[in-house]
């Protein structure tokens, strides 16, 4: 009895029949039977009241079940059913201490309790410990045949009854053997069994289907104490291991595991007490469905509360994490092994069925944060795909097998981040994010291949440009017969150039054929377009360009000399040739001829209808009847590539004349200025009548040397004027205009010179003061004339406009 303090015991059901649901769950956490899983036995005992069955559990469980005091008389102890835990016996072993039958306190209600408490301990019990006293054995009415019955009635009403044992405990024991009482009690057993009626599906079953029974005879305690204590201490030997194979419950069948005790048992009794047929296995099923689902609930609630769990978390939301799969691969194993173990010995469908739901809902939980892990994962192997891209494009790869191998090179990368994030447990398919991320690439390498080729288009039409723009304005600057067919033989030679630098460089970009040429086809269509630009753009200035080749021809010779018109040169032949000139370039920019087959009767038809009418060149009437430029389109060439209609060829032509005619009348005009210039001698028979007439006046003048002097010296003067006032500048733009010049300039000029000579002459005083004054009128007479003379002349011709005009003012 050492160890009834290691015992603990609670009432189970009260008297009235209530289940004292708080008291069995501290029971339980007292005893930690919830540890124990399957590896528990729950024995209870069975008998008539006073029959001394506290007494018993308490010697052979080392309990401490209530006992009657036997000096107060025969009374109920033990009211409703109490539990308890059996004190040093393994495994776990459960007692319950059932009311008695037959009592005379329940009346009337005996019967009834009576039969619902032996349901509940057939029901939840592997042993049932059925107390009967010696002498009432082999009696027909003995209190032990109406137990019996209630026993076997009781347990056709379990749908699929559990195999307990029952061991009949013979009390107060007589001299009769054990072997001699036992048959007989087997025969009263079998007897009872035969006798209750059964459903029709067990008429035929044995009693050995439902019970193992096993009989004990014990001496009794009042008389023969110490016998008794010897017979309950080797009866108590056969409790421990009592549900391994070959022991007292070693063949039990439907267990509910430890956990589910509890709950178990408030729903037995629940249906007992309604008065339905208890059905074990689905109560069984039932049982282990709020179990498991208890169980998976604590399970996430303690998954939901897990520090690394939050951790892992909480750094899933700020980017990637190494190891993140294993790490929450490791929290997850915990939290199933240990749902695992805590519902392993429940219905294997239930525990199943709640594992799954528990395993959903915690990968629900998991879930966003593996994919928030999941798209860090693609966001950075994206950039890092964008920087390797970038770093090998600038490192001179040629682009299509940069863009592949980086592409592979970051999918390979993407693909070990998605295993160092797989899930065992969920097995989720990436395949998704991982298309998604090829589509990022995919996007971004079209996005770039589309930049690169726009750019790489530019530069070579950048290239073209530079390459054709300034050749083609020099080519129409001088444009003639053989514009046209340079202009398409460099237009051919740069589209050629460009066009196999363009295929080279796109050969890096793996593109299909047909894009390609289309590419090059547009680059060769842009040269085109520049040509075509540059002429739209020259045919708009096409006037400017023709006076431009007027005024080159007509006011140069063929050496680029300015022309001097001194008379002699053919006016008329010059402007005819410079407008031919003219007409050549007008020609040569109405037309964009950039084919081959371009074949045009353009020039003849200008040069009849423009140059031929003018000059009287064409006197058909049949062709001057009609003007074919009176139309806006030309014959064989279309309207696109007309730069210069008819129309506007005719106006032009009109314009260029009127602004070209004054250049000619001004080379006219100046021509015969020039021409009355060289004209101002008198004719020939003038000269022949003066000489003739004027014999005597020379004879005269070369007999008298003075008066030659004389006239030398009057000469000189005159050509002094002549010079100073410039006479022929100014008679050069009509006869009035110089008079009124000269009329205005001649005083001052006459009044200069004789300033100057009197400047000299005081001069000369000065420096030879010796010399006497008759010796310096002789010298301004004409004695020595040979060198005054020529002084004074060098002086006045020496005289700059400037200096006349100067004077020329300030006289005025």
């Amino acid at each position: 009895m050492e160890n009834r303090d290691l015992c603990c015991s609670t009432q189970l059901i009260d008297g009235d029949g209530g289940f004292n649901v708080s008291g069995i769950e501290n029971f339980m956490k007292e005893v930690k039977l919830g540890e124990c899983g399957l590896s528990y036995a729950v024995v209870s005992i069975m008998g008539p009241q006073s029959s001394g069955k506290s007494t018993l559990l308490n010697h052979l469980f080392y309990t401490n079940f209530r006992e009657m005091d036997a000096f107060k008389g025969r009374s109920q102890t033990t009211k409703g059913i109490w539990i308890a835990r059996c004190a040093g016996i393994e495994p776990c072993t459960l007692v319950m201490d059932l009311e008695g039958t037959d009592g005379r306190e329940r009346g009337e209600d005996d019967t009834a309790f009576e039969k619902q408490s032996a349901l509940f301990a057939l029901a939840v019990s592997d042993i049932v410990l059925i107390n009967m006293w010696c002498h009432d054995i082999g009696r027909e009415q003995a209190a032990n045949k109406p137990l019996l019955k209630t026993v076997f009635q009781v347990m056709m009403r379990l749908f699929s009854p559990r195999k307990t044992t029952l061991m009949f405990v013979i009390r107060d024991k007589t001299r009769t053997p054990l072997e001699n009482l036992e048959p007989v009690l087997r025969e009263d057993i079998q007897k009872i069994w035969d006798s209750v009626p059964k459903p029709e599906a067990h008429k035929e079953t044995p009693l050995s289907e439902f019970f193992n029974v096993e009989v004990v005879a014990l001496n009794s305690f009042e008389e023969k104490e110490e016998q008794f204590k010897e017979q309950v201490a080797s009866l108590r030997q056969r409790f421990f291991h009592s549900i391994a194979p070959g022991g007292l419950a070693g063949d039990r069948r439907g267990v509910v595991p430890a956990s589910g005790f509890s709950f178990s048992g408030q729903q037995i009794w629940k249906v007992i007490k309604e008065n339905k047929d208890l059905d074990l296995p689905a109560h069984k099923v039932m049982v282990a469905t709020v179990r498991c689902e208890e169980i998976a609930n604590e399970k996430y609630a303690a998954f939901a509360e897990n520090e690394d769990w939050c951790q892992l978390e909480e750094a899933a939301q700020s980017g990637p994490i190494s190891g993140f799969g294993k790490k929450l691969n490791s929290i997850l194993d915990s939290s199933l092994s240990g749902y695992d173990a805590e519902a392993i010995y429940f219905d294997e469908g239930v525990r199943s069925a709640k594992r799954k739901q528990l395993q959903e809902k915690l990968l629900q939980l998991v879930h966003p944060a593996f994919q928030s892990v999941l798209g860090h994962i693609r966001s950075g192997t994206l950039d890092k795909f964008e920087e390797a891209f970038d770093k090998a494009l600038d490192g001179g790869e040629g682009f299509s097998a940069a863009s592949y191998n980086c592409a592979e090179s970051c999918i390979a990368e993407f693909d070990e981040g998605c295993a160092d994030v797989f899930i065992e447990q969920a097995n989720w398919d990436t395949s998704k994010i991982r298309e998604k991320l090829r589509r990022d690439i995919d996007a971004y390498i079209d996005s770039l291949r589309a930049a690169k080729l726009s750019e790489l288009t530019a530069l070579y039409e950048a290239k073209l440009k530079e390459a054709l723009s300034g050749p083609v304005d020099a080519l129409f600057d001088g444009a003639n017969s053989d514009t046209w067919p340079a202009i398409r033989k460099l237009l051919r030679r740069e589209s050629e150039s460009a066009v196999s630098g363009f295929s080279a460089a796109l050969s890096g970009f793996n593109m299909n054929e047909q894009t390609k040429e289309k590419m090059l086809a547009s680059l060769e269509q842009y040269a085109r377009g520049v040509v075509e630009s540059k002429a739209r753009e020259e045919a708009g200035r096409v006037l400017i360009h023709m006076k431009d080749r007027f005024t080159t021809l007509f006011s140069h010779d063929s050496d680029s000399i300015p022309r001097v018109w001194t008379g002699k040169e053919d006016i008329r032949a010059i402007t005819k040739t410079a407008r031919s000139a003219s007409l050549k370039l007008l020609s040569v920019m109405v037309a964009i001829r950039l084919d081959d087959d371009d074949a045009d009767n353009i020039e003849n038809t200008l040069s009849v209808a423009l140059v031929g009418s003018s000059s009287g060149a064409v006197k058909d009437k049949s062709i001057t009847a009609s003007d074919p430029l009176a139309s806006s389109t030309w014959e064989q060439v279309p309207s696109s590539k007309t730069l210069i209609t008819p129309v506007q060829c005719k106006s032009l032509w009109r314009q260029f004349k009127t602004e070209t005619e004054y250049s000619v009348s001004q080379a006219i005009s100046a021509q015969e200025a020039n021409r009355r210039n060289n004209n101002w001698l008198p004719p020939p028979w003038a000269i022949v009548a003066l000489a003739v007439l004027g014999f005597n006046e020379f004879m005269t003048l070369l007999r008298n040397p003075l008066y030659l002097g004389v006239i030398f010296v009057a000469f000189l003067l005159v050509k002094a004027l002549w010079v100073q006032l410039d006479i022929s500048g100014e008679f050069r733009h009509g006869a009035l205009p110089g008079l009124l010049s000269l009329s205005t300039k001649f005083l001052p000029t006459v009044m200069n010179l004789i300033k100057k000579l009197a400047e000299e002459g005081t001069k000369s005083t000065t420096n030879n003061p010796q010399r006497n004054p008759a010796s310096l009128n002789f010298q301004q007479s004409g004695v020595s004339g040979s060198d005054m003379p020529s002084t004074a002349s060098s002086e006045v011709t020496s005289l700059d406009n400037g200096s006349e005009f100067s004077s020329s003012s300030k006289v005025e």
